[in-house]
């Protein structure tokens, strides 16, 4: 990662993959996160992620692992979205939203559902963004929702604020997410809040 060979990464995610088979389903999706993660930090890595996250599905189907694959098509959706291809991520969504609510992961839902907020904002989409942001604290509202997913709500909830002009509101809301940012030493999330 420090020496920017993403593509090195890549290729060890493909030759794991017998071994993977092997391994308990819950050790698998946590060695596939970390190097997906890895991948992440590896700079202007952000094709070879998708083409690794596109591998990394079509090999979940095979292996019959519906809880890796999800969590992977929601990374892929937010790759995507970063990539600015709109149209692909919001049909991934779509399809995972109808897919997850039938086995009711509930933190799935919420990340879903924030992905899908920041989706069609940038499309200018401000009622479905709006709405999937409401789903989102709907389903944060039924579990205990980690404190760095819960000020992204926040933000994402004063952005729509501002947008609606209501100033006041959307203020508290930027300020409830730079201290959970601030919080847990996440300093250019908290810049951004």
């Amino acid at each position: 990662v420090k020496t920017g060979q993403g593509n090195a990464l890549s290729e060890l995610a493909k030759e794991l993959r017998p071994m993977l088979a092997e391994l308990p389903k819950a050790k698998t999706a946590k060695i596939v996160k970390v190097l997906i993660d890895a991948l992440a930090k590896t700079p202007n890595s952000l094709y070879l992620q998708i083409d690794m996250c596109r591998d990394c599905i079509e090999w979940c189907k095979h292996e019959k692992r519906t809880f890796l694959r999800q969590r992977v098509e929601c990374r892929l959706a937010g790759l995507y979205e970063q990539d600015q291809k709109y149209t692909p991520a919001i049909e991934i969504l779509e399809r995972l939203l109808l897919e997850v609510k039938k086995l009711d992961d509930k933190l799935l839902l919420v990340d879903i559902h924030l992905l899908e907020c920041r989706t069609h904002y940038s499309v200018k989409n401000i009622a479905k963004s709006k709405a999937a942001l409401t789903a989102a604290k709907t389903n944060a509202n039924a579990i205990h929702c980690p404190p760095l997913t819960q000020a992204e709500i926040d933000l994402w909830s004063g952005i729509i604020a501002a947008r609606e002009k209501d100033y006041r509101t959307s203020f508290s809301y930027f300020y409830e997410a730079f201290e959970a940012f601030h919080a847990s030493e996440s300093t250019a999330k908290a810049t951004t809040a």
